[in-house]
């Protein structure tokens, strides 16, 4: 039975980002890619009802779960899919064989006094999401959001259909944010890990995930961090080639 890899996207996106990584590795293991809750294929989760990060980890557990005897599954993931797959390793280590992160939202291994700076910058991202009549998206906190991890105007420039999607489940990723931003899973824990673990970061991304990335590597045991050139927080997908080539590497390299 081959290996197994489950690729878990970023928030606001959904499985489609990793079909290319999914298609590299495909000959020689068994990949799962799933949508996430309120994405894609994914369960709906209706607005205005209150989510937490940790049913989507359930989620993620369920599916390695439901093939008992295939053995432990390399996890990659991306951003919320980052934090989602460090959960997944806390709760059931047994389970992964190894980790592929890219810019995981860890944002508990922040530091109150050595990371106060970073943590104010976090607070951009807090404000509440407010639903407008007949369930209209908030475009105030998406732009805030976007514009957070991509620069000044990054909302503007992105296309129409891409806009949309991210209306169509802005309330579920508010939620996936106030909760992940309110976590408290510190470097001790997170440094119970075992798992051999990628950690990728672009170059460019802000400064409060370029922290959490250094903490994670010097809190993991087995962690090896990495920079990719030129890219920002959407690495995966702005340089694909690049930080897919890494984590087929990785995976390869942990059979």
């Amino acid at each position: 039975m081959p290996t197994r890899v489950l690729l878990v996207h970023s928030g606001g996106f959904t499985s489609r980002q990793w079909r290319r990584l999914a298609a590299e590795l495909a000959p020689t293991h068994e990949v799962i890619a799933p949508d996430l809750i309120g994405y894609g294929d994914g369960p709906r989760w209706p607005d205005g009802a209150p989510f937490h990060f940790r049913e989507d980890v359930a989620g993620l557990i369920a599916r390695l779960d439901a093939a008992p005897g295939a053995g432990p599954a390399h996890v990659v993931g991306h951003s919320y899919g980052g934090l989602l797959a460090l959960q997944v390793a806390l709760a059931r280590p047994a389970l992964v064989r190894s980790l592929a992160l890219y810019e995981p939202v860890a944002f508990g291994v922040l530091d109150p006094i050595e990371d106060a700076d970073a943590l104010a910058s976090l607070r951009e991202v807090g404000a509440p999401y407010a639903l407008g009549p007949d369930g209209a998206a908030d475009d105030a906190w998406l732009a805030a959001f976007v514009e957070w991890w991509n620069g000044p105007g990054a909302w503007a420039a992105l296309g129409d259909d891409t806009r949309g999607a991210f209306r169509a489940v802005g309330w579920k990723l508010s939620q996936e944010v106030a909760s992940l931003v309110a976590d408290r899973t510190d470097r001790a824990t997170y440094g119970a890990i075992a798992a051999p673990t990628l950690l990728l970061g672009g170059e460019r991304s802000p400064m409060t995930e370029q922290r959490v990335l250094a903490r994670l590597a010097a809190a993991l045991p087995r962690a090896e961090l990495r920079r990719i050139d030129a890219a920002g927080h959407m690495g995966p997908i702005t340089h694909a080639a690049a930080v897919n080539a890494a984590i087929a590497a990785h995976v390869r390299a942990n059979p």
